[in-house]
């Protein structure tokens, strides 16, 4: 594939602020719009907004990157609504070929998201119900073929809810030819609405929230004993206990329960195979702050110890490597990632940035607003850290004047190997002078040639403050720990669009 990265046309554009930016190339623009794609409304762009930028740049891609995109951010991103999203727009324009199939088959990995396909296939092609989907896309038809044999009784009655588009629905529109007798009985079971009833946690309180108690005491002991039960019988699962810390400990369970739910969370194993974006620990830290409960401080340091083994993942930099970590805790950095979010880009940047810190030997690690002001931080209680970052709000000002890490550092001729930002890429400068960031890199780089800048984008508006591919400046964008992978591959000269041009599908 060519995404022709050298292009000599003038690219330089403005960012929403005003300020000089660069255009990406279409392929490092839509990753960047991908992977910080929450669908909701933005500081600077509207949901809609997103989706049409991401449907018109999915045109300008080379079909086959578009497809290993979608792959890419289902299962190494864990996103799962934009790969549903890319998969369908690009069944619009791809024929004659496979592509599609093995797209849909690589996006699909829990029974629900059959369905969401399908719900977002309606929408994207302007269908009023789920029977004018009879003009499915063959190749969307044939993936979700392989699709329905992936999942066995439990996984489709967990997920057979009454939506837009149903199992049932999708099930006669899609006519899957069952693997073996088996699944053949499963599919008999969803058309005749016969599906047993799964025992899920949800299904256990839902019961129990409807019996009739003799009273307050004796709902309280009932409730008691089903989180205990489903705690004991390791059914409750990773997120659905992160989720529930709080009806957990206000259940007033046993120190035994509590005990066992520390040892999860703080489960190495348990911590891999749950696939948590970093920022659901720290909306469970949050949630815990003000709840009074003697068991609150283990509970705490459980979740830390989770968040420091995702971060073991991270490669980081020994003592020999001196790394500066800027945070952007600017105005436009306070946006809901999504609409019902309680977590910010704020929240996101200050935890990336102490997840990379707590794994570097030689850094420093600060915030920058009006002005950039160095905060030296501990390596342990990453948690904490963005907490007290966050206490800190306001004392740098709101403005996104990030050139100021750069001009720090050629006042001090202070050398560095490494320059981190986490930002939403709206740089710009408020006190009026001719400084920028580019201009900023540009006379560092004179005085320290083998410097170079990672640009962590959180929101993935498509501008750049500087050429992302020319003076050691490179673009990484997300919300998983997993873009330290993409840090690392850098490291290693590849590209994150190198990276996904890898995947299999």
């Amino acid at each position: 594939m060519k995404f022709n990265f050298l292009r000599k046309s003038n690219r330089v554009v403005t960012n929403y602020e005003g300020e000089k930016a660069y255009t990406m190339t279409p392929a490092e623009e839509l990753y960047s719009a991908v992977v910080t794609a929450g669908l909701s409304n933005a500081t600077y762009e509207k949901g809609n907004d997103r989706l049409a930028r991401i449907q018109s740049l999915i045109q300008k891609n080379d079909q086959d990157f578009v497809a290993k995109l979608a792959v890419y951010a289902r299962k190494d991103m864990y996103l799962r609504s934009i790969p549903l999203v890319l998969t369908t727009e690009l069944a619009k324009q791809t024929s004659g070929t496979d592509l599609v199939s093995r797209t849909v088959n690589g996006v699909i990995q829990r029974a629900d998201e059959i369905t969401e396909l399908l719900a977002y296939y309606q929408l994207a092609n302007e269908r009023t119900d789920a029977k004018k989907l009879n003009k499915l896309s063959k190749q969307i038809q044939k993936g979700l073929v392989k699709s329905f044999n992936k999942f066995d009784e439990y996984q489709f009655a967990k997920y057979n809810r009454k939506a837009e588009v149903t199992l049932k629905d999708a099930l006669f529109l899609v006519h899957p030819k069952a693997k073996d007798e088996n699944q053949q009985a499963i599919f008999n079971k969803i058309v005749n609405d016969s599906l047993e009833t799964p025992y899920t946690w949800e299904v256990e309180l839902s019961v129990l929230g409807q019996t009739k108690f003799a009273d307050d005491a004796e709902r309280k002991s009932a409730f008691k004993n089903k989180w205990e039960e489903l705690i004991f019988s390791n059914k409750l699962g990773y997120m659905a206990t992160l989720r529930n810390l709080r009806n957990i400990l206000e259940a007033n369970v046993s120190s035994d329960a509590i005990y066992k739910v520390c040892n999860y969370l703080s489960d190495e194993k348990a911590v891999r195979n749950s696939k948590q974006l970093p920022f659901r620990f720290l909306s469970a830290y949050r949630e815990l702050k003000n709840i009074d409960s003697k068991y609150i401080s283990s509970i705490l340091e459980a979740l830390e110890d989770a968040v420091m083994l995702s971060a073991k993942n991270i490669r980081g930099f020994g003592f020999e490597t001196s790394v500066v970590i800027a945070t952007d805790v600017s105005g436009s950095m306070q946006k809901a990632i999504s609409p019902k979010s309680k977590v910010l880009l704020y929240d996101i940047g200050l935890l990336m940035a102490m997840m990379l810190q707590s794994q570097c030997k030689n850094v420093i690690t600060g915030m920058f607003g009006d002005i950039w002001k160095r905060v030296p931080m501990p390596k342990n209680g990453i948690l904490r850290n963005v907490d007290a970052f966050y206490k800190r709000e306001g004392e740098v000002g709101y403005s996104t004047n990030g050139y100021l890490v750069i001009e720090d550092l050629i006042r001090r001729n202070e050398k560095v190997d490494k320059v981190m930002l986490f930002t939403d890429t709206q740089l710009w400068n408020s006190n009026l002078t001719n400084d920028s960031f580019e201009y900023s890199w540009n006379r560092y780089k004179k005085i320290n040639p083998n410097a170079k800048l990672y640009i962590f984008d959180l929101a993935g508006y498509g501008k750049q403050p500087l050429d992302v591919r020319k003076n050691n400046v490179y673009l990484i964008a997300g919300w998983s720990d997993k873009i330290f992978d993409v840090l690392n591959a850098l490291e290693d000269r590849k590209s994150a669009v190198e990276m996904i041009k890898k995947v299999v599908l």
